[in-house]
């Protein structure tokens, strides 16, 4: 917030400058007139941030993929996330993230696994005799 709240202040601080040179784009990050960013040197800058950062090459567009990603594995739901990335129809998310479905599902398995716990591990609680034993075998 604190990073978007600066961003805002220097924007208008541009848009002072500028005076009747401004554009008014309707984008958060614009040139210093106002004007949409390029493409190119969008591209360009995320490149030399990557660099400096020793972090691997990616396209900028994977940041939308990561924080979609990110989304779907903190619980939010594939509606909303549809949403937030403006896709027409819900099949479009859900087939583009299906891996992530399926491994987000794998783990819900596997801990479904560990709440009936794998008889071979040792219980947690001591067994005070009033319960019958749990039957259970790891689910794959």
């Amino acid at each position: 917030m604190r990073s978007l709240a600066q961003h805002r202040h220097r924007q208008h601080q541009e848009r002072e400058a500028a005076g009747s040179g401004w554009k008014a784009s309707g984008y958060v990050f614009t040139r210093p007139d106002g004007s949409p960013i390029e493409g190119a040197t969008l591209t360009r800058h995320f490149n030399t941030l990557l660099r400096r950062a020793t972090l691997r090459r990616i396209r900028f567009h994977d940041l939308r993929h990561s924080a979609a990603t990110l989304l779907l594995e903190q619980g939010v739901e594939l509606v909303v996330i549809k949403e937030l990335l403006g896709h027409a129809h819900i099949g479009v998310t859900a087939t583009v993230y299906a891996h992530v479905r399926l491994r987000l599902q794998r783990d819900a398995i596997d801990l479904l696994g560990k709440a009936l716990r794998d008889p071979a591990q040792p219980s947690a609680r001591p067994d005070d005799g009033d319960e019958p034993p749990l039957c259970a075998a790891p689910v794959r």
